[in-house]
């Protein structure tokens, strides 16, 4: 693939010391996916994950894997790998000079600047316990208020985020995964959460519904036909667990 084709901006999204990149430098450095894995504190299918997310992102290969080895073997940066890498460093830089700019600026100003997502529902959290659950990982986010939510994601998805307790993260889910309703049943895969009725939608079949939480974030959902909604009114919201994304900002 041309170097004027490779979709960085797709590669490095907007975080430079995401950890994927961490392991692609470390491969080129260590010249062994399995000794990148060790020297990054992960296991050797989440660098796996890693790179092939990368690629998948870049459209080519990234990375040459020798065959054979029950280590791993050998492996090399292609030239598309090593200009990912090039890239990655002057956003560092460039990154660095922007927020020393901002001497004043706050965690929220460096979330703006660092991430942009189609998904509506982005509220700052703090990680609480990780416990394993039915072959995956279920992450409690605390909210401002100490009220929790959880997300479940997989082993690997854990240890490139780094997560771990007391981390600061962003907590993501798309409007449409959230049901509102006046009264929900809580079940074991849902978040269900109590809030006001900021905004809501006037459509006979249903439509959008912003509840604003007891935590202060307002939530956006989708009610269905049949409600009376109303600003004013208290109502609920459901969320599946495996609809919620941990998002980190490096």
């Amino acid at each position: 693939m041309s170097k004027h084709t490779l979709p960085l901006n797709e590669v490095l999204g907007f975080q430079a010391g995401d950890k994927r990149i961490d392991i692609l430098r470390r491969v080129g450095q260590a010249g062994s996916i399995s000794e990148a894995a060790r020297e990054a504190g992960v296991s050797y299918k989440a660098a796996w994950q890693a790179l092939e997310t990368l690629a998948n992102l870049a459209g080519t290969p990234l990375v040459e894997k020798a065959v054979g080895g029950s280590g791993g073997g050998g492996a090399t940066i292609t030239p598309a790998g090593r200009r990912v890498l090039e890239a990655a460093d002057e956003m560092a830089r460039a990154r660095r000079r922007i927020l020393d700019s901002f001497e004043h600026g706050d965690a929220s100003g460096r979330a703006a600047l660092a991430l942009r997502t189609s998904m509506r529902n982005q509220f700052p959290c703090r990680v609480g316990t990780i416990k394993a659950y039915k072959g995956q990982v279920r992450v409690q986010l605390l909210l401002v208020d100490g009220s929790a939510l959880h997300a479940r994601i997989t082993r690997e998805s854990v240890e490139l985020l780094g997560l771990e307790p007391g981390r600061e993260v962003l907590a993501l889910c798309k409007a449409t995964a959230v049901r509102v309703a006046d009264c929900i049943e809580a079940s074991a895969a849902d978040n269900v959460m109590t809030g006001e009725i900021v905004r809501a939608g006037r459509s006979a079949s249903g439509g959008e519904v912003t509840l604003r939480l007891a935590s202060g974030v307002q939530l956006v959902g989708f009610a269905a036909a049949g409600g009376a909604f109303k600003a004013g009114r208290p109502a609920m919201a459901s969320i599946d667990e495996a609809s919620v994304v941990v998002g980190v900002l490096n």
